[in-house]
């Protein structure tokens, strides 16, 4: 069997919704869905292409897929659902009322996930008749290639909801984290924050421009990141005296001023745009669907080298294989 679960509801479709329907449908998993955009059946469309391409390219073994039904309201999504994925956009009296409703018309016991990138789960399940259900399940874009979810529970989540949540997620090839502490933002946000608040200092500064601080990345430490993460980098940056080495030689710049990680620019109308133009000049060349197939392109073959390493993320798309070569 691919998954845990046969059925599964989305409530929202955006980049992350539409994106999590491809996830459960490529394992074979018959998805609802529930939008009041009147565009989401296209946005579907469009991002199961993109995500039908991709997994193309990774070769990996067929499967039936499930169905994907775009449906006229949350209680039609969610009523027959074996895991229900909230991705609403991030305002929390929206995701409240949202899951709400969800709460309300999903079968006793199924798991309700929100997809937030911030909110804490206590926060969200305040209103719920069935708090104990509620967990965070927290992807990244291109939910249908990353394997990565961060699972937070509240303070009145089971023990049982977060494990059936990471069993879902498990089942369709992804790395559940558990977050085991509540706290905003996570694990992995709060570390992008970090980088997100300097680059920004860089370009109200004047130091760098968009594409700059992208090649910084993308040619640099990003190659690391992507494949040993930051301190298992830093081990290995220490050589033969190990990350004792590393700290003890490098600890000290931890005192150099060094970055504003405390501080934020003010998002001025000057500076959104000068990063709105920066960015244009950029890859606004690209649209948006173009600019995730290129995307999609470069993060296949980063997963079949690593996989070919048996090394990091090159692990869950092994599994994922295996996972799919078993369906009969």
């Amino acid at each position: 069997m691919v998954a845990s679960i046969e059925t599964a509801a989305v409530v929202g479709a955006g980049v992350i919704g539409s994106a999590w329907a491809a996830r459960f449908a490529l394992h074979g998993v018959d998805v609802s869905v529930f939008d009041p955009n009147p565009e989401s059946g296209r946005i579907i469309d469009e991002v199961f292409a993109n995500a039908r391409a991709a997994w193309g390219a990774l070769g990996l073994p067929y499967v039936r897929e499930g169905t994907v039904t775009v449906v006229g309201s949350i209680a039609e999504a969610v009523g027959a659902a074996g895991h229900v994925q909230e991705s609403a956009p991030e305002n929390l009296d929206v995701k409240r009322g949202i899951l709400v409703e969800i709460d309300r018309h999903a079968p006793a016991g199924v798991v309700i996930a929100s997809s937030t990138s911030g909110f804490r789960p206590s926060d969200l399940q305040v209103s719920l008749a069935d708090p104990e259900r509620l967990v965070v399940g927290h992807p990244f874009n291109p939910v249908y290639l990353l394997p990565l979810v961060e699972v937070c529970g509240g303070e009145q989540t089971a023990e049982s909801a977060v494990a059936a949540a990471m069993e879902t997620y498990s089942s369709v090839s992804m790395k559940p984290l558990h977050v085991r502490v509540e706290i905003d933002a996570f694990i992995a946000d709060r570390l992008l924050e970090a980088v997100w608040r300097e680059a920004l200092w860089l370009v109200n500064d004047g130091v760098a421009t968009t594409g700059e601080i992208d090649d910084a990345i993308r040619y640099g430490f990003g190659l690391r990141w992507a494949q040993m993460g930051l301190f298992e980098t830093y081990r290995a940056a220490g050589g033969e005296g190990g990350f004792a080495h590393f700290i003890g030689q490098f600890g000290p710049t931890l005192a150099l001023p060094w970055s504003k990680l405390t501080d934020v620019p003010d998002l001025s109308d000057d500076l959104v745009a000068t990063l709105v133009a920066q960015s244009d000049a950029q890859s606004g060349q690209y649209t948006p669907r173009e600019l995730e197939r290129i995307r999609d392109r470069n993060l296949v073959g980063i997963l079949k080298a690593l996989e070919a390493n048996g090394w990091a993320a090159g692990r869950t798309l092994t599994a994922q294989r295996t996972r799919l070569t078993e369906v009969e």
